[in-house]
């Protein structure tokens, strides 16, 4: 009734206009055009602003049932509804109050404004890059459809020296060939006025890496750009020398394979799950009472078991911290289940859990592996920043691995106070360490239980972990790592090296010619002394500050030599959690609901879900120019 009424009322104010006197039927029809073409304006802009809440909260557009008597219209109608409810401009036009084919609400206006966000981001991004230099991470995954996808990052430096990693785009491959995912980057790039002579250095998963499909890629874009040098995933290195370690001593292995059986068994219900909580809340609370536990926001919070995973970084630490914290639980939980297990099949599990908790071996294993981890874990965390170069985690990596060594030479008596202190709490017999060693099995060995301890596990473990650790990270040992490295402003340019620098730019072949590795040899030297002397320069944590710096205070024009190979630093990847993040946010975007998005449409809203901040200084002019270019439609601006 409503919408007839509204009918009614334009049709009126249509005739008023033309009743009207001494106006001619083509000024009348002009008022009347330009009237359409502001509504449609003010419809649009309506329709856009919605788009971008979704986009931007990475929320699903449609409902199953949009009619007007649906009390269930879903987020774009909703929203739409919110806009114009206190405006009414807005609301005159919009929805039931527009020409029903001018509403601007359907799939295809919603997937073209879609469009047009994502393009503008990534025009955004190509032009902050411009002819620049910049790298590449590249990892696949597939979707909640099983499809694979291929996402692709670039790292650049832009004017104001800051390093950004920005998602320009996920792309479906029918294999993970490397000349499949060679053909779709240069898709990427040539969609994007990119080239591959750009590049300057290329990053991709570890585990990908292995299976050969992202060797092959690195060989082909070396094949066309030697100076688009390749950097094994710092993050995922990382995880895979705790996971090495693990399956080459068997001592070691029989851990994790323990723990991750525990997770299985203890959260194997939602009963036991339940029991964990309870215990748990009775626990803290007691210790609270008695002055055990301190209190404070964010401390005592409910935790779970976490499971391990091969390659998710972290996650054997977390594993092993949230085990600890509710042992006490765990055990109670695991004789409730030999006693009252479902199958046999669980009962004889808990039985030989509770058997293995009871040797001092676990009881060392879990203070020696969880002290270890913790070195490690500054580390992991720092390669999961955005802000990282390669230089830091360079010294970061070369920091744990002598935290290790110094660790491995004097560490022992305190892990073994700490094994006797949870033996003692937990009832579980302590050995005389002057005693032969016997096995859990019962069987008497001819080495005392200080040989075991200390030699076999001990110190076997962690010079495997040092050994793994060396070979893993192979990349910090380069000539390519060890020139940059003389880059660093630290310690008063305590690493600067002429020679070194020399040898960088000639490494990077094709940023420099000869004329001007000549001007270099002069220029560092200057460089060198007015840099040294300046207090501005005093105190510098790294190469990300002192580019900077060089541009605040316009030397980098002084020095523009030094300056690209501050920049060809830079960009080079350090890991690929950037990429990671965009399959987190795409399990957001297409889930079990929607897993009938389509490929162009779910790229378009990752790019704008994952670019935020970019997608916040889109203007709304520039989309409405952009949609009014892809097509001719009805109501046109």
């Amino acid at each position: 009734m409503g919408e007839i009424q509204s009918s009614h009322h334009k049709a009126e104010e249509k005739c008023h206009l033309l009743l009207r006197k001494n106006q001619s039927i083509g000024e009348v029809l002009h008022k009347q055009t330009e009237l359409e073409q502001s509504n449609y304006e003010i419809r649009l802009r309506a329709t856009i602003r919605g788009c971008r809440f979704l986009l931007k909260n990475a929320l699903p557009f449609r409902g199953h049932d949009e009619t007007e008597k649906s009390n269930n219209k879903r987020l774009f109608i909703e929203v739409l509804s919110l806009i114009r409810e206190d405006n009414e401009k807005i609301f005159n036009v919009t929805l039931e109050n527009a020409p029903k084919n001018e509403k601007l609400t359907s799939p295809t206006i919603q997937k073209d404004i879609v469009n047009c966000f994502s393009k503008e981001i990534i025009k955004s991004i190509c032009d902050e890059i411009g002819k620049d230099v910049f790298g590449i991470l590249v990892d696949e995954s597939s979707d909640v459809f099983k499809k694979e996808q291929m996402a692709i990052v670039l790292r650049y430096v832009d004017r104001l020296e800051i390093v950004k990693e920005r998602f320009i785009g996920v792309v479906h491959v029918l294999d993970t060939s490397s000349l499949t995912l060679k053909a779709a980057i240069d898709t990427v790039f040539s969609n994007n006025n990119l080239t591959i002579d750009q590049v300057r250095g290329q990053g991709y998963d570890g585990a990908s890496n292995m299976s050969g499909a992202f060797n092959g890629l690195k060989s082909l874009i070396l094949n066309e750009n030697s100076s688009a040098h390749y950097i094994h995933c710092f993050a995922l290195q990382l995880q895979l020398v705790v996971v090495a370690v693990a399956k080459k001593h068997d001592d070691v292995e029989e851990f994790f394979e323990q723990l991750g059986l525990v997770v299985t068994v203890v959260c194997g219900s939602c009963k036991r799950k339940n029991m964990i909580r309870e215990m748990q809340k009775e626990r803290v609370a007691a210790e609270i009472g008695i002055g055990e536990t301190k209190t404070r926001r964010g401390l005592n919070q409910e935790i779970s078991l976490v499971r391990a995973g091969d390659t998710r970084s972290g996650s054997h630490f977390r594993t092993i911290v949230s085990f600890l914290n509710l042992f006490a639980e765990v055990v109670t939980v695991l004789k409730y289940v030999k006693e009252e297990g479902s199958t046999l099949s669980n009962r004889n599990q808990a039985k030989g859990i509770l058997s293995y908790f009871k040797t001092l071996d676990f009881v060392f294993l879990l203070h020696l592996m969880l002290e270890i981890l913790c070195l490690t874990d500054t580390l992991s965390k720092h390669l999961q920043k955005k802000d990282q170069n390669i230089l830091e985690a360079t010294s970061l990596v070369k920091g744990t691995k002598k935290a290790l060594l110094v660790f491995r030479k004097d560490r022992f008596p305190l892990i073994w106070k700490k094994v006797c202190a949870f033996s003692e709490k937990h009832s579980i017999r302590i050995v005389n360490m002057s005693e032969y060693y016997v096995t859990p099995r019962k069987r008497r060995t001819n080495k005392t239980n200080q040989h075991h301890f200390e030699v076999v596990i001990f110190n076997t473990i962690l010079d495997m972990q040092i050994q793994e650790f060396g070979e893993r990270f192979s990349e910090v040992g380069t000539e390519l790592m060890e020139n940059m490295a003389a880059l660093s402003p630290c310690d008063s340019f305590s690493g600067f090296d002429k020679a070194k620098l020399l040898k960088l730019s000639e490494i990077y072949k094709n940023d420099f010619d000869d004329s001007e590795r000549v001007q270099h040899n002069g220029q560092l030297d200057i460089y060198y002394h007015s840099l040294l002397h300046d207090e501005r320069f005093f105190n510098l944590k790294g190469i990300a500050d002192i580019s900077r710096l060089l541009v605040e205070t316009g030397k980098h024009l002084s020095f523009p030599l030094i300056y690209r190979l501050l920049k060809l630093t830079l960009v080079l990847p350090v890991a690929t959690a950037a990429v990671e993040w965009c399959f987190s946010a795409m399990k957001f975007l297409k889930t079990d609901l929607r897993n009938r998005i389509g490929d162009d449409f779910m790229n378009d809203a990752l790019i704008c879900s994952v670019e935020k901040e970019v997608l916040e200084n889109v203007k709304t002019e520039n989309v409405i120019n952009r949609f009014r270019k892809m097509k001719e439609r009805r109501g046109e601006l």
